[in-house]
Formats: C-alpha cells, sequence, structure tokens
C-alpha cells in the first residue's frame, strides 16, 4: 500500500505542479458543474445565501453551480466531505462560524482542520441572531424567559441546528452568563428546528435572521432580543440581549458569519477569479438589498483579511467553549 502511494504521489507532483499554470492560462473553468457544498440541510442560511449565489455564479462562469446538501454535526460532515475533494476549482464549501472557527474546539475527533483544510474566498457577511418563541407563548421578554426557565424542570427548550453552532452556543453563552439553566435540543439544520419551534413542540430558539427574520414578519414567531451590540435597523423594535438590563448579560454578543471556501491547495488563480466574480456579484443593489434584508452586514475583505479574521474567531470561541465547559453531544 505504501509504494502504490508513493508512485501514485510521484506521478501526481508533476502534474499539481503545472495546474497554476494551466488555470492561469485559461483553462478553468472548462463548464464543468461547479459542486457548492452546503453542511446544513435546506432552509437554513447557509443554504439561502448558496443558492442565491449560485444561480448567479452560474450564468458568469458559463457553468452550472450544483447545491449539495450534506447535513450533521453542526456543519462538521459537510465540511469534511469539502475538505476531502480535489482542489480543481470545482468544489465550493459554504462555511459558517460553526464548521469553520467553532467546532475545532467542540468536537475531540474533527476530520478537518478549519483552517488548514481550505482556503478563503468569500466572506459574505456577518449576522446576529435572534432569541424566537411560538407567536401563541406567554414570553415577551427575556426577563420573561429566564423566570420561566427557572421555573421549569430541566429548564425551557431550546432547538438549535446543531451542537456547536451559532445557536447553540448562543444559548450556551445566555445559559453560562445568566445562570439559568435550558435543555438543548440539537437538529441536522435550522429549516427543521425553526418548524418545530413555529409548531410549539420545541419552547425557543436563536436563529439567524436570514432564517427567522420572514417567519417574524408573517407573525409566527414573535422575537425576544438579538445579540447583537446595538438593535438591527431591519428589526429596530427588538431590543439587544444586553438592554435587559439583566446582570451579567450587559456586554453578550453574538455575531455568526458566511463565508465560502474552496479545498486547500486550489491554485490560486482560481480562488481569486472565485473571489472577485463572487465579490462584484455580492455588490450588487440586488444583493446587498437581499443581505441587508436578512440582517446581515456586508463586507469587503481580502482573501488574506479573511484568513486573519478566521484566525482570530477560532481563538475566540476556543475560549469561550472552555469557560463555558461546553462539550459536543
Amino acid at each position: 500500500m505504501q509504494r502504490r502511494t508513493l508512485i501514485r504521489s510521484a506521478f501526481a507532483t508533476p502534474l499539481l505542479a503545472a495546474l497554476p499554470h494551466a488555470f492561469a492560462q485559461g483553462n478553468w473553468p472548462t463548464g464543468k458543474a461547479i459542486t457548492y457544498l452546503v453542511p446544513f440541510p435546506a432552509g437554513g442560511t447557509t443554504d439561502v445565501l448558496g443558492r442565491l449565489i449560485g444561480q448567479k455564479l452560474g450564468p458568469v462562469l458559463n457553468t452550472s453551480v450544483i447545491i449539495d446538501n450534506k447535513g450533521g454535526a453542526g456543519g462538521s460532515v459537510g465540511s469534511e466531505i469539502g475538505a476531502r475533494a480535489a482542489p480543481d476549482g470545482y468544489t465550493l464549501v459554504g462555511g459558517t462560524i460553526s464548521s469553520h472557527a467553532i467546532n475545532v474546539s467542540l468536537y475531540p475527533k474533527l476530520g478537518y482542520d478549519p483552517q488548514k483544510s481550505f482556503a478563503p474566498v468569500t466572506l459574505i457577511g456577518t449576522n446576529p441572531v435572534v432569541l424566537v418563541v411560538n407567536q401563541a407563548s406567554p414570553h415577551k421578554t427575556l426577563k420573561d424567559v429566564l423566570e420561566a426557565s427557572k421555573a421549569k424542570a430541566g429548564g425551557l427548550s431550546s432547538a438549535s441546528a446543531g451542537t456547536g453552532t451559532s445557536q447553540h452556543l448562543a444559548l450556551e453563552l445566555l445559559a453560562y452568563k445568566s445562570g439559568v439553566k435550558f435543555t438543548h435540543i440539537p437538529y441536522k439544520g435550522s429549516g427543521p428546528a425553526i418548524q418545530d419551534v413555529i409548531g410549539g413542540q420545541v419552547d425557543m430558539m436563536f436563529d439567524t435572521t436570514v432564517v427567522a427574520g420572514p417567519h417574524i414578519q408573517s407573525g409566527k414567531l414573535r422575537a425576544i432580543a438579538v445579540t447583537s451590540a446595538k438593535r438591527l435597523a431591519s428589526m429596530p423594535d427588538v431590543p439587544t440581549v444586553a438592554e435587559s438590563g439583566i446582570t451579567g448579560l450587559q456586554d453578550f454578543e453574538v455575531v455568526s458569519w458566511q463565508a465560502i471556501f474552496v479545498p486547500a491547495g486550489t491554485p490560486a488563480p482560481v480562488v481569486q477569479r472565485l473571489h472577485t466574480e463572487i465579490r462584484t456579484i455580492l455588490a450588487t443593489p440586488e444583493m446587498q438589498d437581499k443581505l441587508k434584508g436578512f440582517g446581515m452586514e456586508p463586507t469587503d475583505l481580502g482573501t488574506a483579511q479573511i484568513a486573519a479574521f478566521q484566525k482570530a474567531e477560532v481563538e475566540k470561541w476556543a475560549q469561550v467553549i472552555k469557560a463555558a465547559g461546553i462539550k459536543a453531544e
């Protein structure tokens, strides 16, 4: 087996060395379909953004962009598949705060390194999460939620898109800072999780404004508080967690983010072309309006800046997870 591997490596090395030059000559893309891996089920933030971007990117590159949902383990399952994909420019990975910053400190045997296994392409934007309850819930303020959770054995139930996601970490941070217990119920994505909150099977949920926003607007969910430092322009009547005035929550802030990565080793010219084309798409008034309508703050960072941002996020959440004693379930 070792000899066979060495032989393959010997033949592969000259070919891989020539790839950047070949791609630089304009041989990419060839018309082959690009797979956009979404490490969460359909209906979540990463899926919604992937489909919006994919619809625009395909025609620009004269090919098709296929969304492939591979949910599980807070984005780890799909991300591992992406990390092992060929670094040829035909696989994109929708990365999130959970899959590419949090999970490495949460799971003892993660099948990829969020920084070393990928090359950043684009930071789509950042957005806070919002605490929501069913429209029929008696809870109208954060104080109501905390008092009800104290009074209930095991605390109120709270759904999330999976262990280690921003929804989960927001809940754990709230529990840690307030001293109130909750029962965490992880799902394989935001779509099924928020449907159970709407249906009344689960008491509450922190979720991104991308997913929760439409349900708040339709009246199916009630927004309790947002996790940003200040109120959102898209939800001016919803207070921040810090505004609750509750002891220990004065500096509470959780900001989620969405990005696009490719497998490490993807030729630099391909990464740069993808970065340029996707940034151009995101800069259009139509996409800017959509992002802001979702409650997202658009960003415009270069790939090196994204890598530095990601490194800081990995370090930040490692400290939070350790301090709160959070463990993968």
